[in-house]
């Protein structure tokens, strides 16, 4: 009797060593598994707030119509109480500054581009491809022109509104400007809005 239940004794010892080593077997393997999925699934969460998102393309054309009745308002009224004559220091041209220092705060990036095939200065033709088919299509008619395109491997929403000659002292200084035919622009304004959200970076001044 004592032997029977001395192998019994022996026998439940065994098993409970079994269970408990295959316990912790099961449990090992299957908790770091666990633990492995729980930092994949926090590591894409991360990679998913460090890549910015898309900017929808409505909000980008939308940020475009702002901007160019924004501008074209604040070129008006410079002309209108500002230049008086050829001396004065003209609005177009301090657009071309503004829209540099805009640039070089990282936010987008805009041109005043001749249409007439007669630039003031050079840097002012167009300069590219779709800057010429805007030229183009703004001439024939078109009051916006705009595509997608890749600079740089960047996404970015390039957008294009004509500039008409709507005052008499656009000629006091661009005498070729006459012979446009009223309603057809002399110029462009061109957009390029990168099509990724989040802040421009401060410039080393801290602006």
């Amino acid at each position: 009797m004592k032997v029977r239940l001395t192998t019994i004794i022996a026998l439940f010892s065994l098993l409970a060593a079994t269970l408990a080593a295959y316990q912790a077997t099961a449990d090992g393997p299957s908790s770091d598994v666990h633990n492995q999925q729980q930092q994949a699934k926090r590591n894409r969460s991360k990679r998913a707030q460090e890549v910015p998102r898309e900017v929808p393309l409505a909000i980008a054309r939308r940020e475009v119509r702002m901007l160019d009745d924004i501008y074209k308002l604040a070129i008006v009224l410079i002309t209108d109480k500002y230049v008086h004559d050829v001396t004065d220091f003209p609005a177009g041209a301090a657009a071309v500054q503004w829209f540099k220092a805009i640039g070089e705060k990282g936010w987008h990036k805009v041109r005043l581009i001749d249409a007439t095939g007669m630039p003031e200065v050079q840097t002012n033709a167009p300069r590219d491809a779709f800057e010429r088919l805007a030229v183009r299509r703004l001439k024939a008619g078109q009051d916006f022109v705009e595509r997608i395109e890749t600079v740089n491997g960047r996404r970015v929403y390039r957008a294009a509104t004509p500039v008409p000659v709507v005052m008499k002292k656009c000629v006091m200084c661009h005498e070729h400007y006459k012979d446009v035919p009223a309603g057809k622009p002399v110029g462009a304004l061109v957009y390029t809005i990168p099509l990724r959200s989040g802040q421009p970076k401060a410039n080393k001044k801290g602006n």
